[in-house]
């Protein structure tokens, strides 16, 4: 099965650990002290990150640090993209109109 970022983000806990590994890198086990779950199941989510190719797993000693790979999580923002600047047009659009509105109001 192939994995991309999408499938990455697609699960709450997956994201959660994405947004843990902002600030820093982080071993397997204070990711699991984040949920409830075992730390098994978080490895098992932290395996298919790295599947994707958001995080990747450096060796130290006995301990395994996640790093994330913030420029794979890139191709989410390039697809929002359009989704953004429709937004930000509607968005203009709604002001102009409440300007429209607050003029009327004053007059």
């Amino acid at each position: 099965m192939r994995r991309d970022v999408f499938n990455a983000i697609a699960d709450p806990t997956r994201r959660s650990i994405l947004m843990s590994l902002t600030s820093e890198s982080q071993n397997v086990n204070a990711l699991a002290e984040k949920f409830d779950m075992t730390r098994q199941a978080v490895s098992l989510h932290v395996k298919y990150l790295q599947e994707c190719g958001v995080i990747s797993i450096q060796k130290a000693g006995r301990e395994r640090y996640c790093n994330l790979e913030i420029q794979k999580l890139h191709e989410v923002s390039d697809w929002l993209e359009p989704f953004r600047k429709l937004w930000e047009d509607r968005f203009d659009r709604m002001d102009s109109v409440l300007e429209k509105l607050k003029n009327q109001a004053k007059k």
